[in-house]
């Protein structure tokens, strides 16, 4: 075998030796693949970035609702170490869906619907001016259009009932039409919108079985 030939040989083993190596260090691509994302010092060393969350900081599903001292934070770090499920976030969710709800149930004047997430007290309040408007032979015609905004902006937690209190100030667009006996409008306009601020504390027994919080409280 002439030397032209072995040096070839020589080379495509070393070739081949190569490819194996960085197939081993850099792997294989398949399909998509995220960037790649470049270590800072600190990692590098050994030490934990700025930003990582370690055991015993700050619960940001609660700081990012409420001020991390605060009486309401307190409170509901209180909440979720009688039911470690509760998540802020998950019942602002909740709620907002649950304003709804019940606001539409109350101007149609259909409240048997909501009875699960109502107090006996709202549900006694809302009904009586529910009659009220129907002595009057008024309806309300009601048509939600959303949330503009909404804050959490009180909680407290009994420590003793397991009682827990979360209250949110809600904002939100509806149109409104109130209508006599004859179905004529008196009050409202079906072109125009209607803003309104309500301020609902809701409540529920942090370790019972039910899961339901209910409306016990309004305000504008």
């Amino acid at each position: 075998m002439n030397s032209p030939i072995i040096q070839l040989l020589v080379l495509a083993g070393i070739a081949v030796f190569l490819i194996l190596r960085l197939r081993g260090v850099l792997g294989t691509r398949e399909g998509f693949e995220k960037p790649a994302v470049t270590r800072t010092g600190s990692e590098r060393s050994g030490q934990k970035p700025a930003f990582d969350v370690i055991e015993g900081g700050p619960d940001l599903d609660i700081t990012d609702n409420v001020p991390e001292d605060s009486d309401a934070a307190r409170a509901l770090a209180a909440m979720k170490r009688v039911d470690p499920s509760f998540n802020v976030t998950e019942f602002l969710g909740g709620a907002r869906g649950a304003y709804e709800m019940i606001l539409m149930a109350f101007e149609k004047g259909e409240l048997d619907s909501v009875v699960p997430f109502i107090s006996e007290d709202i549900y006694e309040a809302f009904a009586t001016v529910v009659d009220d408007r129907q002595r009057q032979g008024l309806t309300i015609e009601a048509n939600f259009i959303g949330i503009s905004d909404m804050t959490l902006t009180d909680a407290s937690f009994d420590e003793v009932t397991k009682e827990a209190e979360v209250t949110v100030r809600f904002k939100s667009e509806l149109t409104w039409v109130v209508r006599n006996s004859e179905g004529e409008i008196i009050e409202g306009s079906p072109k125009e919108i209607k803003r309104q601020k309500d301020t609902w504390t809701f409540a529920r027994v942090m370790d019972s079985g039910d899961p339901n919080w209910r409306l016990v409280a309004t305000d504008a």
